[in-house]
């Protein structure tokens, strides 16, 4: 009994430190929406993606995220206390309501992914692909007499990582989930039991979808979020949520990317954003989006490259060579990423959309790819890195250069 407790303490603190990583990335896609991550220049030195902490400050408070400057320190002290943001020299472990440039961790790379991030960034991955799943085993269903909604058998998910291709065995499917709820992500719907490979049911005890607000942090003692509930149904569909749909086509009128060519370039195509880094293809070749968007959706695209000169893969890696290299990374919601790759090798970013989760990252046009998720792929085509990132994660990492203007 003294042993079930303990571990339920643990999973209970890893789960908060779960909603921390959460909120913070959802605050730091914001900002960069905000425009209020850019590049800063003090003391003759340029430091890429960063922040102005009095700004941020007023920024918290005018958006109601919190009542005061006093609460806003507090809450920014808790991502600096999880290596979420940082001082941009590291000389300051206390976040200050002054002119100091802090940077969130992911956007310069130093993001630590130990085994519990590592661990918290699977169990993101596998809900979003359940959610997705059309023929999902989230499902409600009933245990002793009580239902509960998107729950799902012990067995049946070993079932769906084997078919996945998630876990090589049983055992290794097992060992997975089990880590899953020593680190809160997962939980038998009552809490009486540890995962086993059975017809117990089991949840999700994140909500992923959920759009957080800061204040959330400070309150620790804050029962657990079940998604057991009805209720939660309607958090996920909240027209806040980072994962769903965020412009509605009939009230916004069309999507356009970002790009430097004249309207008289643009020619428009019918796409979901999901197919967007290779717009035309994508759908024929088995990748439907994840939404189904209005047949009068029109997304415009440049078929004129943007690229005022081509460059070789030599040129890019030459000593002094005028570009400058970015680490960016990009939490792809219900729609994808949200940028189009052209290119045989080096590729480049040919358009951005607005909106997307690239904009947020920083992701610009005349970008080249160099890295993606820690793969070289500078000499690779388009439609090579289509594939790696339409099949990899959700979170893209990318190592991108940028020419100097």
């Amino acid at each position: 009994m003294e042993r079930t407790s303990s571990i339920r303490r643990k999973a209970m603190a890893r789960q908060h430190k779960a909603e921390v990583m959460i909120a913070g990335e959802q605050l730091r896609l914001r900002l960069h929406d905000g425009k209020l991550i850019k590049d800063r220049r003090y003391h003759l030195r340029t430091y890429p993606n960063c922040f102005v902490a009095q700004e941020l400050i007023d920024w918290l408070v005018s958006h109601k995220e919190t009542p005061d400057r006093a609460t806003a320190v507090r809450l920014m002290q808790q991502l600096m206390d999880h290596d979420i943001v940082h001082h941009v020299c590291d000389k300051r472990p206390v976040f200050k309501d002054a002119k100091l440039l802090y940077r969130f961790r992911k956007d310069d790379g130093t993001f630590p992914f130990n085994t519990e991030v590592k661990i918290f960034m699977r169990g993101q991955r596998l809900y979003e692909h359940l959610i997705g799943d059309k023929n999902s085993i989230l499902q409600l269903r009933e245990e002793h007499g009580v239902a509960y909604q998107r729950s799902f058998p012990g067995c049946q998910l070993i079932d769906w990582l084997l078919q996945n291709g998630e876990a090589e065995s049983r055992r290794r499917g097992l060992e997975l989930c089990r880590a899953l709820q020593e680190h809160g992500i997962i939980q038998h719907v009552a809490k009486k039991h540890d995962f086993f490979d059975s017809g117990l049911l089991y949840q999700f005890r994140i909500n992923f979808r959920r759009r957080r607000h800061l204040s959330e942090l400070l309150n620790e003692s804050e029962q657990d979020n079940d998604e057991g509930v009805a209720a939660s149904a309607q958090e996920d569909n909240h027209s806040e949520s980072p994962f769903v749909l965020r412009k509605s086509p009939s009230q916004e009128g069309n999507s356009a990317f970002q790009s430097v060519g004249s309207n008289t370039d643009l020619k428009q195509v019918v796409s979901a954003r999901r197919g967007s880094l290779n717009s035309l293809q994508l759908h024929s070749a088995g990748f439907p989006p994840l939404v189904q968007l209005s047949s009068t959706s029109v997304v415009r695209c440049n078929p004129k490259s943007v690229l005022r000169r081509n460059f070789t893969c030599e040129e890019l890696l030459a000593p002094g060579a005028p570009f400058i290299k970015r680490v960016l990374t990009v939490l792809g919601d219900a729609l994808g990423w949200g940028f189009v790759v052209r290119g045989m090798g080096p590729c480049y970013v040919q358009a951005v959309d607005p909106g997307s989760p690239a904009a947020a990252a920083g992701v610009k046009v005349r970008q080249f790819v160099c890295q993606v998720n820690g793969q070289c792929v500078l000499y690779l085509d388009y439609r090579t890195i289509t594939r790696l990132v339409m099949t990899g994660p959700r979170t893209v990492v990318l190592e991108m250069m940028e020419p100097l203007e």
